[in-house]
């Protein structure tokens, strides 16, 4: 299976594995999901599938999660028993959070109604009420578990109650296919607070579906995550869309280099013409316009910062196909109003846990602060003003270091202002 990235405009992500398999052992190892991984490992499509030599414990292996973490594609095939396994209910939620990053999940719902396991009724309600009367469950856990399980629920995917399982298979093979081909933006390695961002964006597009052309504006200060929720987006619905794009970093190329090439690549990757020539921008705007009409199409447009940019990339939304959309980001809101953009989302800072777990994802390889780092991680995080890119600065800046490098960085920061930081700090 070829893996193809966007190298031009971002970092390639190392996938391992094209598919990983989560499902429950006792219901169909030896049936239905064999028989589906030997489908796939037929057709050449490289799957992970936990052949039990992996030691089970309380909590799922390092070499598990990573297993996930590297799959393309991860199929979730839900059967009658598996809420009963407090290991897959972990490794569901797991597989959830790697779907922000770009994985794409394909449940299947073997002969099981997917409303049960969205409203947790009949044996999934069974299931999670003998997991809540354990010894020492956690609460939360229980509701991550629930929260995983209502978003499964609410994907698309296949559904098997009767038939040949060999056709249902075969089905199941083609959408993994196809999605294999897409090309999927790395987002990174550690997406905290993205779920919420994504699904309240793409809940504002479907409030404005009385326009035939979605105009969306995100917009925030520098370094707070514009860039990555727009990836994240564009790999949520881009297979929607006949012809798609994202042009990264427009302010700086088109200074750079100029309107025309940000025209060329836009035409290059919509239209698949890799030998255009235009002599002005006013000729890579017609052609834009002839090229793409009434085409539905997916077109971001990264860090704006004049409305030139917006003009002769995209101009207004009458000349593309119903259903297109138009993704911009910016950090001037005063842009998308002016170029009529009537979906905007404001992106804020992240909530102090989201930013304190984004520091330490940094600082500490892990999700929580190394004892006794507890308070003066604190001190770094505010310094960050809770900004994704500051954090993950200073993070680096302070991963490996003793507790007396870690006061001595802080308070040269204080003193004299880090550089890359103080950029990302700016208001403008």
């Amino acid at each position: 299976m070829t893996h193809k990235e966007d190298s031009s405009s971002i970092c390639k992500k190392s996938w391992i594995y094209d598919v990983f398999l989560s499902f429950r052992g006792e219901d169909t190892r030896y049936g239905f999901t064999g028989n589906l991984y030997n489908a796939l490992h037929q057709r050449g499509i490289y799957t992970f599938i936990d052949h039990e030599k992996l030691k089970r414990g309380e909590e799922i292996s390092p070499t598990l999660l990573n297993s996930i973490k590297k799959s393309r594609v991860s199929i979730v095939v839900f059967s009658k028993n598996y809420a009963d396994s407090g290991w897959c209910l972990d490794e569901l939620v797991h597989i959830m959070h790697c779907k922000s990053q770009g994985q794409w999940i394909h449940p299947v719902f073997y002969n099981i109604d997917p409303s049960d396991i969205r409203h947790q009724k009949g044996d999934v309600a069974e299931a999670l009420a003998v997991h809540e009367k354990k010894p020492g469950m956690d609460k939360e856990r229980m509701n991550r578990w629930r929260r995983a399980m209502s978003e499964l629920a609410n994907l698309s995917g296949s559904h098997f109650k009767f038939g040949y399982e060999y056709e249902f298979i075969e089905k199941i093979i083609k959408d993994v296919s196809r999605n294999l081909d897409r090309d999927l933006l790395f987002i990174a390695d550690h997406p905290v607070g993205l779920n919420s961002r994504i699904e309240k964006v793409i809940s504002l597009m479907e409030e404005e579906a009385e326009y035939d052309v979605k105009m969306v504006g995100l917009y925030g200060l520098g370094g707070i995550g514009k860039t990555t929720l727009a990836r994240a987006l564009y790999n949520q619905i881009s297979d929607q869309f006949e012809c798609k794009t994202f042009l990264s970093n427009v302010r700086e190329t088109s200074t750079k280099e100029g309107l025309i090439h940000l025209q060329k690549k836009l035409l290059t990757d919509t239209l698949g013409d890799k030998d255009i020539t235009l002599r002005d921008v006013k000729e890579g705007m017609e052609r834009i316009q002839h090229g793409l009409y009434q085409k539905k199409v997916l077109i971001v447009l990264d860090d704006v910062d004049q409305l030139e940019q917006l003009e002769l990339l995209v101009g207004g939304s009458d000349g593309f196909g119903k259903g297109s959309t138009i993704v911009v980001t910016t950090r001037d809101m005063h842009l998308l109003i002016a170029h009529d953009i009537n979906i905007r989302y404001e992106i804020n800072a992240l909530d102090h846990e989201d930013a304190l777990e984004l520091f330490c994802w940094s600082a500490f390889k892990k999700d929580k602060p190394n004892e006794g780092y507890e308070e003066i991680s604190e001190r770094a995080v505010q310094y960050g003003s809770n900004l994704p890119l500051a954090l993950k600065i200073i993070g680096s800046d302070l991963i490996g270091k003793g507790m007396a490098n870690w006061k001595s960085t802080l308070q040269k920061y204080e003193r004299v202002p880090n550089k890359d930081i103080q950029n990302i700090l700016r208001k403008n």
